[in-house]
């Protein structure tokens, strides 16, 4: 007998998924991957295929408790097949493309040149990554894209120029972070604001009180552990092995004989992620400028006799296959392509089962203590962003709910957006299981061609100072009340 298909995906059903053992069973596929991060992350697998058995395994927990296993695999396929998932595999693609064509051309060997001249080394260096890529995430408003673009051509330089790799990619990972948490063209900064009814404006100025001490943090712990002979926490037993392989150089460019020290000649291809960085500015989608970020550099590098034209592809006749350094790009993205589509399937699923709208019911009791009321919010949103692993859902899905306890508490609308953003800016920069710490973690295999080790996800994470700063910052402002008084709600008239 011939398997019958799963139902077509269409529209969400009205009805949310059922499964034996009720909301705790519902749940049990986001613990079984979020278990299995952790243990993969704590045993010092950096590549993220590794989470591939165990996403395929959470599936499994949940076809096996579903009542009707057939309706989970078509909610797993719908959350699959969501327009966001198949923009962030396009974007890994060409990211894929776009780093390994600013590494082959010798754009590595020539920043290194550059900090060479520059005298920017260790610390000094970490904390200049920290601020291209601040620069880069608040001008252009996008996290990922700050990684995807800063991280494969910074990275790889730390070993030359005595940058502690965890600390180095813990640097790119903060900064991007700090973009995201403040820059009016941010995702979480519109969706925050918008959800509490507040002016744009007015929230940006009020969460610079909070962002740029944690900044000014992380700027210092950067500086001061930055270098590589200053092995971090975040590093563990791996410091004395990472501090040998920093020591080794390897050739250049491709086809190029020489060492990691480099000349200015690839220099002009930092025109291909000026080109990506202004059209992001200029408000064009990730896609579209990481596209002409790949044109520019290919342009770029043929027109400087950088790359031929025959290494961008090429037929391999004997092997009968094609090859080249646009198919190598792609192939290196499909780790992080392949676990997105996997976790947006359980995540997808997990909605339809209805635990978020458990979570953010709002029962309209009295009003509680501004306190109470604050430490509610940032409880909700934590659960809400590391249930559905996504900041902006995270946001949409809870945002009535905090504009609704948060007025009756008496909370302005500014620091109930503030609260929100500033929650789904920490967890996931911060933990092995998201997609910002595991495409931070992808990246780090840039260096690999120059004798730098890969970071795994869960030392990127530990080593970024910013987000660990903001929790703290969030934590001590609910406590002591700092910043509650920012224009609060008027209490509306009986």
């Amino acid at each position: 007998m011939t398997p019958q298909p799963d139902p077509v995906p269409g529209p969400r059903p009205a009805t949310p998924l059922r499964f034996r053992g009720g909301l705790p069973a519902a749940a049990l596929p986001i613990v079984v991957f979020v278990a299995g991060a952790a243990w993969l992350g704590f045993s010092g697998a950096p590549d993220e295929r590794g989470l591939w058995p165990v996403l395929l395994a959470a599936i499994g927990v949940g076809l096996v408790l579903a009542r009707r296993p057939a309706d989970y695999g078509a909610a797993v396929i719908r959350g699959m097949s969501r327009p966001i998932v198949m923009l962030m595999v396009m974007a890994w693609l060409l990211a894929g493309v776009f780093s390994v064509l600013l590494r082959e051309s010798g754009l590595v060997h020539a920043l290194v040149w550059a900090g060479g001249e520059l005298g920017v080394r260790g610390g000094g260096f970490v904390l200049l990554a920290f601020l291209i890529a601040v620069l880069f995430s608040t001008a252009t408003g996008t996290s990922l894209g700050t990684i995807l673009i800063c991280a494969p051509l910074l990275y790889p330089a730390a070993g030359v120029l005595d940058a502690h790799p965890t600390l180095l990619i813990g640097a790119i990972l903060a900064g991007a972070t700090f973009g995201d948490n403040v820059s009016p063209v941010s995702d979480t900064t519109i969706a925050s604001a918008s959800s509490q009814r507040a002016p744009m404006g007015g929230v940006v100025r009020s969460r610079l009180r909070y962002a740029l001490p944690a900044a000014a943090a992380a700027a210092l712990v950067l500086l001061a552990l930055g270098g590589a002979d200053v092995p971090p926490g975040a590093a563990g037993a791996a410091a004395s092995a990472t501090a040998e392989a920093l020591a080794t150089a390897s050739a250049g460019p491709a086809g190029q004989p020489g060492t990691l020290a480099g000349s200015p000649a690839a220099l002009p291809m930092l025109l291909a992620p000026l080109a990506t960085f202004l059209m992001l500015w200029g408000g064009r989608g990730l896609v579209e400028s990481l596209f002409a970020g790949v044109a520019s550099a290919v342009l770029v590098a043929l027109v400087s006799d950088l790359v031929a034209f025959s290494e961008l592809i090429h037929v391999d006749t004997d092997a009968f296959r094609a090859e080249g350094l646009i198919l190598d790009g792609m192939e290196s993205a499909v780790g992080i392509v392949v676990f997105t589509i996997l976790l947006m399937g359980i995540v997808g699923a997990v909605q339809e089962a209805g635990i978020l709208d458990r979570l953010v019911r709002d029962d309209g009791a009295a009003s509680e203590s501004p306190r109470r009321a604050e430490l509610r919010i940032f409880g909700v949103t934590s659960a809400a962003v590391i249930v559905t692993t996504h900041s902006v859902m995270a946001i949409l899905a809870v945002g009535d709910l905090v504009r609704k306890s948060g007025r009756r508490a008496g909370i302005g609308r500014f620091r109930r957006a503030n609260l929100l953003d500033m929650t789904v800016c920490t967890y996931p920069f911060l933990f092995p299981f998201f997609i910002p710490t595991l495409l931070a973690s992808s990246a780090t295999g840039s260096g690999a061609a120059f004798g730098v080790p890969r970071v795994t996800a869960l030392a990127a994470g530990l080593a970024n100072p910013y987000s660990w700063a903001l929790l703290a910052v969030i934590v001590a402002a609910i406590l002591t009340g700092w910043g509650r008084t920012e224009q609060p709600t008027k209490k509306r008239r009986p």
